[in-house]
């Protein structure tokens, strides 16, 4: 046994410059810096299974998106497709934890599968599609390696990155309330509550129950109030479908209900399905646009996730910018290229991280657990269908109110800091996108700068994204003066 001296030591590792550490802790605790940042291994385990139960959602929904057909007409397995969507979200989560050191958790990009699904498998076939996601990845992991994307984010305005962290707030509150069936798509209004404008059924309302519970034991200041409520109202949805008092029809997600076998063996057949190359018939230019619009659901979709959950886990230091960004960064690019080799789209970081950190979670150590949650359903897959969508939604619109916190920081008397933190806050949820949010705010604060005569302020690296949103914003009308179709 080494001796070591009863001082505390200063390190300038990823845990921060200049940090007093404290000497005699295990190698766990050295490692992931548990007590550095105020936190324990107890809550590290609990805001890790926490995480997981708040994305587990994504093995069955992940599937559900991709189970499409291509251009040549074929399909992926469902039971391929959950062991991907496991693997490849428990490899990258695992490498976010022991080498990013930070509670972010990544999982297959609903924005990302979106695109595969309805842009890129249309016209190619899904090793093609998938070779797409290889292609973003490398993009932007070499975006990390020469600096420009810590660059871009560090260049963003402090007012920007709250704007964005509430405007995440919003939006995965919206997408919680419209999971529990509290939110739906009206026919004279867009949106309206309930079905009809009344709520509708049992499991809507037990997630209202676990959303006030989860409430009042956060205001009682009880430690683990969300895990606490999730799983007390599985158990409870779990009692209800049990004894018929809930239509199983009811159930978004499935009935809540025991399997008759927990274990199932993984299969790894559309692993390593990929494909480079073999586009003549959709042309150089299409592939380009495709690149291009993955990079950008990939790259600003992670970006303003880490902001906002980097700056709720109070990793982020006074102008927004977290220690030992570019590894999670680096990481979070290696997921997309990750995701693509196993069969499951681009991972990247999940706004439900917020949720281990609502629970405590500050270090790599929670993102081990979740990996590890995320490993074992290659082999018990059945038991992730256990916890009702309804239940987990009441976890998001929890995070989504701690994230809007965030509100007090902006200097609401300035103009040309309220409008655009204004326009990201509500375009993000209006629109069903955060890269579309950050591109409203990120153009207007240009723009409004400008009328000012505070062109300087800008900063080259806004002015190039500005322009980067400008095209984003303006694909469809360039994509058909080029003849693009």
């Amino acid at each position: 046994m080494t001796h070591q001296s009863l001082e505390p030591r200063t390190t300038a590792d990823d845990a921060g410059e200049g940090t007093r550490v404290p000497a005699g802790r295990s190698w766990l605790d050295r490692y992931f810096h548990i007590s550095l940042r105020g936190s324990s291994v107890a809550r590290e385990v609990r805001g890790g299974v926490t995480t997981f139960m708040a994305m587990a959602y994504i093995l069955l929904l992940n599937p559900l998106i991709l189970s499409g057909k291509d251009a040549a007409g074929d399909t992926l397995g469902r039971q391929a497709l959950i062991t991907a969507t496991a693997f490849a979200a428990a490899l990258s989560t695992l490498l976010m934890g022991f080498f990013g050191k930070v509670p972010l958790a990544l999982a297959a990009g609903l924005s990302v599968s979106g695109v595969l699904a309805s842009q890129v498998a249309p016209q190619m076939t899904w090793p093609q599609a998938m070779g797409m996601c290889v292609m973003y990845g490398v993009v932007i992991m070499l975006l990390v390696a020469t600096g420009l994307r810590e660059m871009i984010m560090n260049a963003i305005p402090l007012a920007l990155k709250h704007a964005i962290t509430m405007g995440i707030g919003l939006f995965i509150a919206l997408i919680g309330l419209v999971k529990a069936g509290f939110v739906h798509q009206g026919k004279a209004t867009p949106v309206t509550l309930g079905p009809t404008g009344e709520l509708a059924g049992w499991p809507v309302l037990l997630f209202a129950v676990t959303l006030l519970v989860i409430f009042m034991l956060q205001a009682r200041g009880i430690p683990g109030a969300i895990l606490i409520g999730i799983v007390g109202g599985t158990l409870i949805a779990v009692v209800l479908n049990a004894l018929d008092v809930i239509d199983p029809k009811q159930w978004a997600s499935g009935a809540p209900e025991l399997p008759g076998s927990a274990v199932s063996m993984p299969d790894f057949s559309i692993f390593g399905h990929v494909e480079f190359g073999g586009w003549s018939e959709v042309g150089a230019m299409t592939v380009g646009m495709i690149v291009f619009t993955l990079v950008l659901a990939g790259f600003f979709d992670a970006m303003a996730t880490i902001i906002g959950v980097g700056t709720e886990a109070k990793l982020a230091d006074e102008q927004g910018r977290m220690p030992g960004l570019s590894k999670a960064l680096f990481i979070d690019g290696a997921g997309g290229a990750i995701g693509g080799v196993a069969g499951a789209s681009g991972q990247t970081v999940f706004v439900e991280s917020a949720t281990g950190v609502g629970e405590g979670a500050r270090t790599g150590l929670s993102s081990v657990v979740t990996g590890l949650f995320f490993a074992a359903c290659l082999f018990f897959t059945p038991l992730t269908a256990i916890v009702p969508g309804e239940v987990a939604a009441a976890a998001l619109v929890v995070i989504g109110a701690m994230m809007m916190m965030n509100a007090r920081h902006v200097d609401w008397a300035d103009r040309a800091t309220a409008i655009p933190v204004f326009l990201t806050v509500v375009i993000m949820p209006f629109t069903y996108s955060i890269t579309a949010g950050v591109a409203a705010g990120v153009i207007s604060y240009a723009a409004i700068k400008t009328a000012q005569g505070k062109v300087r302020e800008i900063g080259a690296f806004m002015w190039g994204l500005t322009g980067i949103f400008l095209v984003y914003f303006a694909l469809n009308p360039i994509e058909s003066w080029l003849g693009v179709h």
